[in-house]
């Protein structure tokens, strides 16, 4: 699976809109094949910064969703909402998604 983390750091004016923004570009994204996860989440310490999470089943299905007509809309519009180069972590793991956590079990 391709797992990326993505911190998007935004233009103060931009913050409070953008899961709406982006709301048609997650939906096309998570509509995907090959989509495993496409998630976003608002950081606690910089209310200006949005975290995302994606998973994809395979460097193919990655190749497919950067070369898609929605991939490459949201790149035209995104810089001017962004207050900052986007952080990115992008790296190839095995598996294809979640798993549960072993050391932590809900009680009762």
């Amino acid at each position: 699976m391709i797992f990326i983390v993505v911190k998007f750091t935004l233009k103060p004016e931009c913050s409070e809109g953008w899961l709406d923004s982006v709301r048609e570009f997650t939906e096309a994204t998570r509509a995907e094949p090959g989509n495993v996860m496409y998630e976003w989440s608002r950081s606690v310490d910089n209310p200006h910064q949005y975290v995302l999470v994606e998973g994809f089943a395979s460097p193919e299905a990655g190749e497919e969703h950067v070369n898609s007509e929605h991939f490459r809309t949201a790149m035209a519009w995104m810089p001017d909402h962004i207050a900052e180069t986007p952080q990115i972590i992008n790296v190839e793991i095995p598996g294809q998604g979640w798993s549960e956590m072993a050391e932590l079990k809900p009680r009762g």
